[in-house]
């Protein structure tokens, strides 16, 4: 069973502005899935469908099987955690500690317990130090690993982030891709993430699917999708530097095989000429 699942998924905006069109998406257990695409593709609608903020049109999204309602709503909020592009539209309470604090208290938790995911949510993003400042007055990359703490320490199974990455430097985006794999790699924790930015996918996603205007144009492995330069440019996208770079170099007749990570192009230059990794 796929811990969500869409179904001929379709969203209308007033004034009939279709912004999803007949979507079929899954998202399995401990899965890391990026969703790409140009801005205004949809990759925000689809997101806040869910986790119930929208309501489809028309089809469905299924959460461990069974269709959201009304009458299941706060417990597919709890199940499936956001995180909007904006931390500013998460963030309000006078310090990042109470901050956190307030999904947790919020479900009825004792105090104790509030407590101990506050500080282990805190110490998963690496911001403990923040615990008694005021949110308000951080950069964008801590105020953005203060919002995700929030959802973590309600501990969802699925942590969607839409475009976890914008407006970050480049140690930040860093920070956050190491935070994102952290949480897929040592607590299962499937990951869903929505960016325009092609470079950081090889490093932090399994699958992807690509969105235009409203539809999934392709899906696959990070090597299916890359090997469509095309098809990305066609939708306003590129593959990444390092992959374009060693398909380039591997069309000039270096010895090489194809790599899309860092790690993985160091260890196919250094086998092409005669270096153990």
């Amino acid at each position: 069973m796929h811990l969500i699942e869409t179904r001929d998924l379709c969203y209308v905006y007033p004034g009939n502005v279709t912004a999803l069109h007949h979507l079929d998406f899954v998202a399995p257990r401990n899965a890391r899935i990026a969703v790409i695409g140009a801005n205004g593709a949809g990759k925000s609608t689809l997101f806040k469908c869910f986790n119930g903020i929208f309501t489809p049109t028309s089809g469905q999204v299924l959460i461990r099987g069974e269709p959201i309602t009304r009458e299941n709503l706060r417990e597919v909020r709890k199940f499936v955690g956001l995180v909007f592009q904006n931390p500013d539209d998460q963030i309000f309470s006078p310090t990042v500690e109470q901050d956190v604090a307030f999904g947790p208290m919020n479900l009825g938790l004792d105090e104790e317990t509030v407590h101990h995911r506050v500080h282990e949510a805190l110490q998963l993003v690496g911001i403990e130090d923040l615990a008694h400042r005021v949110p308000h007055h951080l950069s964008g990359g801590e105020k953005k690993r203060v919002a995700i703490a929030g959802i973590i320490a309600m501990e969802p199974e699925v942590l969607v982030l839409d475009e976890p990455t914008a407006g970050l430097d480049p140690r930040g985006v860093r920070e956050l891709i190491d935070v994102i794999n952290n949480l897929s790699r040592t607590f299962g924790m499937t990951v869903i993430f929505s960016t325009h930015d092609v470079s950081v996918i090889p490093e932090v996603a399994d699958y992807l699917y690509v969105m235009a205007k409203g539809r999934f144009v392709a899906q696959g492995t990070v090597e299916e999708v890359f090997s469509q330069p095309e098809l990305l440019a066609s939708v306003r996208l590129d593959v990444p530097v390092l992959p374009r770079l060693i398909r380039s170099l591997i069309d000039r007749g270096v010895p090489l095989r194809m790599a899309y990570t860092y790690a993985k192009a160091e260890e196919a230059l250094l086998e092409a000429y005669g270096k153990k990794p």
